[in-house]
C-alpha cells in the first residue's frame, strides 16, 4: 500500500515544477510508504509516490514508466507514467491476456499490470481492475491526467483545483501541503465534518473533493475536467433458493479471501470473535493450510482488548459480551497463531497518540477512545505483519445492524443510522454535537442538511419492480449503506492503518459478492429470524457454536471510570482557556455541567462521551492543523 499525490497544470498557464514542493508533500505520506518514494515530472505534471513494498518488492518502484516497445522502463518520452496506491487482485490473469495482445513485462507487480492496462484499454481500464485502488496516470499522447478511484473507495483520493492546475493526492494533509491548496472550512464544510451520511465527494476543507468510489476524473490540456462514473450496483432479480443462494455467499467469500491472501509479506487477520471477522479468520486458514489441514501456515489472527475489560465487562445499549473470549475460541478452533493486543487507559488517553489519531483522520471525529484503540491495535500487528484482513462490510450487505430490525427506525423518511442518533438520548442533538450552542446548532441546521442528502441518496438508488414495500425499502437500506455509511468505516481503517504502515483489505467488499447479495431478498437474508441469516449459515461447519450464536457486538469502548475523569480534566481546561478556538461553538453553561459529577456519571455512556471526545478534538484541529473557519 502506498501514497500518491501530484499535480498537472493546464496548458498555456504558469509551469510549476518544485523539487522542493514535491518532496514536502511526499513527506506528508511518509507513513504510508515507508518503504521507497519517488517523483517524476514533465513539463506540465509531478507525479509523487511513497511506497508500502507487498507484492514484487524489489521490483514494484514508482512512478513506473511505460516506455514505446511496452516495456516498463525509464524513457525521455514515455508513452504513460502511473503513480498507485492499491492492490489488484486479478492481476495474474490480466497480465496472461496482456502478455497475449503483446505487452511485455519485466516486474511480478500488479503495478506494472495496472499501467499496461491502461496502454491497452485506456480509461476503461478500470473496468477490468478488481480490487483496491487509487491511481494517477499522465498520458502524455494526449496530454491529459487519469484519476481513478476503486468500486466502494477502499481507498482515499482527493483533489483539488485551483484555477490553473489540478492537485490530487491520497490524503488531505498532502494537498494541503501544496501553497495553492487552502485549509478553508466554511459553514458547509462544518455540516459535512458532522455529518454520519456525508454525500459522495463531499469534504469538509471547501477547497477539497474526493473522488467518488466507482469514479475516474480526467483533467485535460485546457484545464477541463470530465468526471465519469464506471460503476453502479444493479436491481436484478434474484432466482436462486435458500440453499443455493447460502452456496453461493459461501463460494463467492471463500474466493475473495483466497485472492486477498496474496502477498509477499506477511498478513493477519483482524479478529474481533464476531461473526464477520471470524469468518474471514476461518476461511483464511482453510486457504493457507489446505483442507485438508496438512500442508501450509498457519494464519495469524490479532485482536484487541483493555486492561481488565473481560474481568470488569458491563453490557451496554450495542454491546452483550467482550470480544476476547471469543477471539481466542475461534484462534483454537481454526488453530491460528493469535496475538492478543491489551490496552491500558493510559495508551488511550495518551497526548501523541490522540494527536497522532487526528492527523491520521486530518478531521476530527466523535469516537474517541474506539479511533485511539484502533489506531493502537494497528500499531501492534504492524510490528508482526504488514497486511491485516478485516470483516469490514458484511454488516452493510447481510444486514447487520441493530436500527435494520427495528421498524420504527428503518422505516423513517432518513438514514436509518441517523435515525438511531435522533432516538438514543446521548446522541439526540447528533453525534458529537451535543454542547454546541443552541444559535451554531441551528446554523448548521443537520435536520435539513440530513433530509436533502437522504432525497438525493434515494434518486440514485436502482430498484426492481414488482418488489413488496418491506423488500423495497430492505434494498434502499442496503444501497444507502454501501454508499453513505460504509465509505466513512472504510476511510477510517485506511488512514488509521496507514499511519502504522500496515495494509488493510477487506474481503466482504468485492464486488461479486456486494452485487449478489444486494439483490438477495430480505425474507432470505433473515430467514431464521436473525441478523445475517445468510452468513451465518455459509460459515456454520467452520466455527464454534458459541460464536455463530454471538450477537453483533461493535468495537469495545473503554468502561474505566479512570479513563472518563481523564478526558474530563481535560475538558475542564479547553473551558478555562478563554484563547480556545472551540469555545464560540459551545453552549458554555452546557458544557461546564459536563464536567462536574452529575456530567461525568452521565458520560460513562459512551455515547454522551462522544460530545466531549467531539470538543476536544475540533479544538486542537483549530490550534495546531492550521484549519481556518470561515462562517
Amino acid at each position: 500500500m502506498c501514497g500518491i499525490a501530484g499535480w498537472a497544470g493546464r496548458e498555456g498557464g504558469p509551469v510549476r515544477q518544485d523539487p522542493g514542493l514535491a518532496e514536502g508533500m511526499a513527506q506528508t505520506m511518509a507513513c504510508r510508504g515507508p518503504d521507497d518514494r519517488g517523483v517524476w515530472s514533465d513539463r506540465h505534471t509531478t507525479l509523487i509516490h511513497t511506497r508500502l513494498a507487498v507484492i514484487d518488492v524489489a521490483g514494484g518502484l514508482q512512478p513506473m514508466t511505460a516506455a514505446p516497445g511496452g516495456a516498463a522502463a525509464p524513457a525521455e518520452e514515455p508513452l504513460a507514467v502511473l503513480s498507485y496506491n492499491g492492490e489488484v487482485y486479478n492481476f495474474r490473469e490480466l497480465r496472461a491476456e496482456l502478455a497475449a495482445l503483446g505487452h511485455r513485462f519485466r516486474t511480478r507487480s500488479d503495478t506494472e499490470v495496472v499501467l499496461h492496462a491502461y496502454l491497452e484499454w485506456g480509461e476503461r481500464c478500470v473496468e477490468r481492475l478488481e480490487g483496491m485502488f487509487a491511481f494517477a496516470v499522465r498520458d502524455p499522447r494526449r496530454r491529459t491526467l487519469f484519476l481513478a478511484r476503486d468500486r466502494f473507495g477502499i481507498k482515499p483520493l482527493c483533489y483539488a483545483l485551483t484555477g490553473d492546475a489540478l492537485v490530487f493526492a491520497s490524503e488531505p494533509k498532502t494537498l494541503l501541503a501544496h501553497p495553492d491548496v487552502r485549509p478553508a472550512v466554511d459553514l458547509d464544510g462544518l455540516r459535512v465534518l458532522f455529518s454520519m451520511a456525508r454525500a459522495p465527494g463531499e469534504h469538509v476543507y471547501r477547497d477539497i473533493r474526493d473522488l467518488p468510489p466507482g469514479h475516474t476524473l480526467t483533467y485535460g490540456p485546457d484545464g477541463r475536467t470530465t468526471l465519469r462514473r464506471y460503476f453502479q450496483l444493479e436491481a436484478r432479480p434474484h432466482e436462486d433458493g435458500l440453499d443455493d443462494t447460502v452456496r453461493t455467499v459461501r463460494e463467492l467469500l471463500e474466493t475473495s479471501v483466497a485472492r486477498e491472501l496474496v502477498s509477499d509479506v506477511p498478513l493477519s487477520v483482524l479478529l474481533s470473535g464476531g461473526l464477520d471477522s471470524s469468518a474471514v479468520a476461518a476461511l483464511a486458514a482453510r486457504a493457507l493450510s489446505g483442507r485438508d489441514g496438512r500442508h501450509g501456515h498457519r494464519v495469524r489472527t490479532a485482536t484487541v482488548t483493555y486492561s481488565g475489560y473481560s474481568d470488569n465487562f458491563q453490557p451496554d445499549l450495542v454491546r452483550s459480551s467482550p470480544d476476547a473470549p471469543y477471539a481466542r475460541a475461534v484462534a483454537d478452533h481454526i488453530g491460528a497463531d493469535h496475538l492478543e493486543i491489551e490496552l491500558t487507559t493510559a495508551d488511550l488517553i495518551d497526548p501523541a497518540a490522540r494527536r497522532a489519531v487526528l492527523r491520521a483522520q486530518d478531521v476530527p471525529a466523535p469516537f474517541g477512545d474506539m479511533d485511539t484503540s484502533t489506531y493502537q491495535a494497528f500499531a501492534g500487528v504492524r510490528r508482526h505483519c504488514k497486511v491485516a484482513l478485516t470483516g469490514e462490510s458484511a454488516d452493510e450487505i447481510f444486514g447487520g445492524y441493530s436500527w435494520v430490525h427495528i421498524p420504527d427506525l428503518a422505516d423513517e423518511e432518513q438514514f436509518p443510522w441517523v435515525a438511531f442518533e435522533q432516538w438514543h438520548p446521548g446522541t439526540r442533538d447528533g453525534l458529537g454535537q451535543g454542547l454546541l450552542s443552541p444559535a451554531f446548532a441551528s446554523r448548521l441546521d443537520m435536520r435539513t442538511y440530513y433530509a436533502e442528502r437522504y432525497d438525493q441518496a434515494m434518486r440514485e438508488i436502482p430498484r426492481l419492480a414488482g418488489e413488496s414495500a418491506e423488500e423495497r425499502r430492505a434494498r434502499e437500506i442496503c444501497h444507502l449503506h454501501l454508499t453513505h455509511w460504509l465509505p466513512r468505516l472504510l476511510e477510517r481503517n485506511d488512514r488509521l492503518s496507514m499511519i502504522s504502515g500496515l495494509e488493510v483489505r477487506v474481503p466482504f467488499c468485492d464486488p461479486r459478492l456486494v452485487q449478489y447479495a444486494y439483490n438477495i431478498p430480505w425474507e432470505l437474508k433473515t430467514f431464521d429470524g436473525r441478523e445475517k441469516s445468510l452468513l451465518r449459515a455459509a460459515v456454520a461447519d467452520l466455527l464454534p457454536e458459541q460464536v455463530l450464536e454471538r450477537p453483533k457486538a461493535p468495537f469495545p469502548v473503554s468502561q474505566d471510570a479512570t479513563y472518563t475523569k481523564a478526558l474530563h480534566q481535560e475538558f475542564a481546561d479547553v473551558l478555562a482557556d478563554p484563547s480556545s478556538p472551540v469555545l464560540p461553538l459551545l453552549d458554555l453553561e452546557k458544557a461546564r455541567r459536563v464536567t462536574g459529577p452529575e456530567g461525568q456519571a452521565a458520560a460513562q455512556d459512551w455515547l454522551h462521551r462522544m460530545n466531549v471526545e467531539m470538543v476536544l478534538q475540533v479544538d486542537t484541529w483549530l490550534r495546531e492543523h492550521g484549519a481556518g473557519l470561515e462562517l
